[in-house]
């Protein structure tokens, strides 16, 4: 009874201040979401542990030599866990998936090189497909990132020049009591409803990319919209989902990951766009309806004809791997030379834009000083 009284004492003893603590605590010692490795890191450490295995150096010490020196400590952290996890007899893809820093695609090629035994030929396709990645999401980015960031300044430049500089021209002009007629009220009238709105509108446009960027259906249905309405965006998309998807079916399949298996896998690298669900179903289909392959691509996706004609060729003529690397060249190309149209694209409509930002500017600015100039020497006179 003692025990119980003193228990409950206790219990009663703790104070609002601990109780408030408890959450506060709890969300510090949960644990941190795992960052994947960037595609950089992961080409360099796949070409460099499949040129250790082709030269007949087995899994383990490779990594123990790759990580030997490396300035990335979390990866050389990793690689020694995958290490350990090999030493202590857990298969190779099981290792590099319990790091948490590797996607499933990744990871599921992996595997089919160390089932078919040709672990250094899938390390080697990966430091390819990634690069090849890698390259299209930096043109990507050049294409869009770097024409943002200047109009953002050149309209940073328009609404400093319209709220700070053109007031003191009218407050001078009034001072001397010129009135402004013509091109010089006009200036004086979008001044004016560019101090009134700014606010506004530079607090919306902050909103609007940052819910774009935190949310990925947003970015979506802004995608979807987009390609919708421009032809060269849409076919530049399309190139490089069905480029990424094509690619990966084929690096799994010629590793001897059976097609649904592949096709399930290699979704996995097309998440959060349409593609995904629609390769999941025709994996389903034809693995268990037992439709051909590219009937199942041709009712339950929507890639290109041309896809779905070299699968019929490849299925029936025992050449499905061949179709499949044809078609991943073929898309890398379209997609090289849709973004060198794209790029082109959006720096002319970035030139026209600076243009007409910077003639703004310069109409807003100088325009009511140079007319203006007359009529007040003649005030003063």
């Amino acid at each position: 009874m003692t025990d119980t009284t003193t228990v409950a004492r206790a219990a009663v003893a703790v104070s609002p201040a601990q109780v408030a603590r408890k959450p506060l605590v709890a969300g510090m010692l949960q644990p941190q979401k795992i960052k994947p490795f960037s595609k950089k890191v992961m080409v360099d450490l796949f070409r460099g542990l499949g040129s250790m295995l082709r030269a007949q150096i087995n899994t383990a010490d490779a990594l123990k030599y790759y990580s030997h020196g490396l300035p990335n400590k979390t990866l050389v952290d990793a690689l020694l866990h995958i290490r350990e996890d090999i030493g202590n007899g857990i298969n190779v893809h099981e290792a590099f998936r319990r790091t948490g820093r590797f996607s499933d695609t990744v990871v599921g090629l992996i595997q089919a090189g160390s089932d078919a035994g040709q672990l250094h030929h899938a390390f080697n396709s990966l430091a390819i497909r990634l690069k090849s990645e890698l390259h299209f999401s930096k043109q990507l980015k050049k294409a869009t990132i770097t024409p943002s960031v200047i109009i953002c300044i050149l309209l940073g430049a328009f609404i400093t020049s319209q709220v700070k500089i053109v007031p003191q021209v009218e407050q001078m002009m009034s001072g001397v009591g010129a009135k402004p007629d013509g091109m010089t009220a006009i200036s004086f009238k979008v001044s004016h409803f560019t101090q009134a709105v700014w606010p506004v509108v530079v607090i919306s446009l902050i909103a609007i990319a940052i819910t774009i960027f935190r949310s990925a259906h947003v970015r979506t249905l802004i995608l979807g919209l987009a390609m919708s309405k421009w032809r060269l965006l849409r076919l530049l998309i399309m190139s490089l989902r069905q480029m990424t998807f094509l690619s990966t079916i084929k690096l799994l399949h010629s590793n001897g990951i059976n097609l649904a298996k592949s096709i399930r896998v290699s979704a996995n690298s097309v998440r959060n766009t349409p593609f995904y669900a629609e390769l999941r179903t025709a994996a389903d289909k034809y693995e268990h309806s037992g439709v051909p392959l590219s009937t199942a691509f041709a009712k339950y996706t929507s890639v290109d004809s041309q896809v779905t004609h070299m699968l019929s060729i490849g299925e029936k003529s025992a050449s499905l791997d061949s179709q499949l690397a044809m078609l991943t060249e073929m898309y890398e190309e379209d997609a090289e030379n849709h973004m060198a149209t794209f790029s082109a694209t959006v720096s002319f409509l970035v030139l026209i834009i600076a243009v007409l930002l910077i003639a703004a500017v310069f109409i807003g600015t100088f325009l009511p000083i140079f007319l203006m100039g007359p009529k007040m020497m003649q005030s003063g006179i």
